[in-house]
């Protein structure tokens, strides 16, 4: 009789991971539990693993299991994993299958209602996982999987493409300065981060796509997943403490990846984040007040090497203005803190006014 777990064996090597590599063959143990794992792998995945015949079998997944009836998502079925890697978490060392951080994302019991070669159902009962999906094959290792329930009650998809909210020139500062937030003008370049399954896209203000301009921004994806959001912010490079729109200039369409790297080597750009449209299903723009949406995107903790949130500041636009001008920077972006997003809209409720 075969073992179930020879593939997953000669795949690793016990005295250089901390895996669990159980030497007895699989016995099964009449339970349906999973597991899904987030594995920071060469590139962010979930891990799914269902509890069958003594094993997990097990699917990589490279986006999460979609959340919505709007998608299906790609699948990849991988060796069958040993019962002991329902409680597994560590760090895989470099260099071995499978080399990365591995942690748990969820947990708990499955229902199966249909099992076959190429199609299994499967109803999930996790901490957050929840609902019916359906994983089928489309090829030899290749499948995709499908979620059949609706989407929780209040569940909104990610837009696919909106605009960013415009501001309008003004002479001065607001004269009723505490109902205004202020933040710096950076005089960068205006882009949309969507951060989806650990992967992100930034369009620019009329809607190209410049994902690949910026390969240094990418890591964005894992560092926020699993949660999902659409951002709005400015690319901007700095000369010291200060950002340099020259400098910004030199990162034009690169001609292939490699390209884009040399540029991203030679010219580091940082993206500047300060504000959030839709967040895990759910849209704030329009029915969110700016005051709100800072809050919950100051919630988020956006700091990595090419990435972060400034501060804004309610109230206190002198304030705001000096600083802007002992930065070098253009001027100062006031918002009226109860302020809805309006998409490709400009508006006096954002007022760009000059240092």
């Amino acid at each position: 009789m075969t073992d179930r777990l020879d593939e997953y064996r000669r795949k690793r090597d016990a005295r250089r991971t901390p895996e669990p590599v159980p030497r007895s063959r699989p016995e099964p143990s009449g339970r349906r539990r999973f597991v899904i794992q987030q594995h920071h792998a060469r590139s962010l995945h979930w891990d799914v693993r269902l509890e069958r015949d003594g094993v997990l079998v097990s699917f990589a997944v490279p986006r999460g299991l979609p959340r919505d009836r709007a998608r299906n998502n790609l699948a990849r079925h991988t060796e069958d994993h040993p019962l002991e890697y329902l409680d597994f978490a560590g760090e895989i060392p470099a260099g071995q299958y499978g080399g990365g951080r591995m942690t748990i994302f969820d947990r708990g019991t499955y229902e199966a209602d249909k099992w076959r070669d190429d199609e299994i159902g499967v109803t999930f009962h996790g901490e957050r996982t929840s609902g019916r999906y359906v994983f089928f094959r489309t090829g030899d290792r290749d499948w995709m999987v499908r979620r059949m329930d609706p989407a929780e009650p209040g569940w909104e998809p990610m837009p696919e493409a909106l605009r960013p909210m415009l501001t309008t020139p003004a002479a001065g500062l607001p004269a009723d300065d505490p109902d205004w937030g202020y933040e710096m003008a950076w005089g960068g370049r205006r882009v949309l981060a969507y951060v989806s399954g650990g992967r992100v896209r930034l369009t620019e203000a009329g809607g190209d796509d410049v994902t690949s301009w910026f390969p240094e921004i990418r890591p964005l994806g894992p560092a926020l997943a699993p949660v999902e959001a659409v951002l709005d912010g400015e690319i901007v490079t700095f000369d010291g403490a200060r950002p340099d729109p020259a400098l910004l200039a030199r990162r034009e369409a690169p001609k292939d990846s490699a390209a884009a790297r040399r540029a991203a080597e030679r010219t580091p750009a940082h993206l500047l984040l300060y504000d959030l449209l839709w967040l895990e299903g759910h849209a704030t723009i329009e029915v969110v007040r700016y005051a709100e949406r800072r809050e919950l995107l100051e919630g988020l903790s956006l700091a990595g090497d090419h990435w972060q949130t400034p501060p804004y500041f309610p109230g206190g636009g002198e304030f705001a203005r000096e600083a802007a001008r002992d930065q070098g920077l253009p001027g100062v972006v006031a918002k009226r803190l109860d302020s809805p997003y309006l998409p490709g809209r400009r508006s006096r409720l954002w007022r760009h006014i000059s240092a």
